[in-house]
């Protein structure tokens, strides 16, 4: 940890009524994620960015945004806290396709002040998806918090926060490394794959391209690009096609059926192309779940990948 004062600071413009823990609430995987957090209304993000580590926090001040940032990347954290903070979200269009459906006109009204960060940093968020193929969000979550800390570099600021992992360590560290965490190998070795080209997912223009890259990985499918490019990109198109509950969550919500499959799913936010992600955004904001028949299953995430 180093410095406890900002090198950098940038003084945002948010739209009336946006709501900062709401949208960088995707950038944290819990409360104690070791990398992000919100803590007294301040948001803090640790992120290895091109120019260095770094800690942007984030605080709401007499209707502005005030981004700071510490550590060799501050100058850059604080240069992208617009997008990081979700306000270079475009909405253009949106209004008009959440008119078509009742319920998704209420949720756009409601969670109006939500808006889809962009990080800029794709490998960070390969790491949390790859470990929430195929089980529990609890199983993930404590995947990614051993591996975090398993590499345990400070970030620069005054919060207490840990770097997420450089892609060359990851790539270079035995797969039997992980089991420990509850990896097995087949996760731990996409996870490598994945980061011995993390320079080339990087330098992705869009989020077309990097999940071109990205499904070219062994072991990463369409559940695990459209995690990834929906938040280090902001892709408001974004489907997790292959998720265990979404199918179900949006078929319940737009057409009042309980089960659905992707191919059902993808058929019912075709007329919100373009932005179909956001849709499934707001669904799972405003806690909207299908009805559970039988045996309870746990939420979240049993992906395919």
């Amino acid at each position: 940890m180093t410095g406890t004062e900002p090198t950098a600071r940038r003084a945002l413009r948010p739209p009336t009524g946006y709501r900062l823990a709401a949208s960088v609430r995707a950038l944290t995987f819990s409360p104690y994620d070791p990398c992000a957090r919100i803590t007294a209304g301040t948001f803090w993000w640790a992120a290895r960015t091109p120019a260095g580590p770094a800690t942007l926090a984030l605080r709401p001040s007499d209707g502005e945004l005030l981004a700071e940032g510490y550590g060799p990347g501050a100058d850059w954290v604080v240069d992208h806290a617009d997008a990081i903070a979700g306000l270079r979200d475009d909405l253009t269009g949106f209004a008009e396709l959440a008119a078509t459906h009742p319920l998704v006109a209420r949720l756009a009204r409601e969670h109006g002040g939500l808006r889809m960060p962009a990080t800029g940093l794709v490998f960070p968020r390969v790491l949390r998806a790859v470990f929430e193929q195929k089980v529990t969000g609890k199983e993930a979550y404590r995947a990614y918090a051993a591996t975090v800390r398993h590499f345990a570099e400070p970030a620069p600021g005054p919060m207490r926060l840990l770097l997420p992992p450089e892609a060359a360590a990851i790539a270079a560290t035995p797969y039997w490394v992980f089991h420990p965490f509850g990896v097995e190998q087949r996760r731990a070795d996409t996870l490598r794959r994945a980061a011995a080209v993390a320079d080339r997912l990087e330098r992705c223009a869009d989020a077309a391209e990097a999940t071109r890259r990205l499904t070219a990985v062994p072991g990463i499918g369409p559940w695990t690009a459209a995690e990834v490019v929906r938040v280090a990109y902001g892709d408001p198109d974004a489907v997790s096609v292959g998720d265990y509950h979404v199918p179900n969550t949006v078929a319940w919500a737009l057409a009042g059926e309980p089960r659905a499959d992707d191919a059902r799913m993808l058929a019912l936010l075709e007329p919100f192309r373009g932005h179909r992600g956001r849709v499934c955004v707001l669904l799972e904001a405003a806690g909207i779940q299908a009805p559970k028949y039988g045996p309870r299953a746990p939420i979240r995430s049993f992906a395919r990948f």
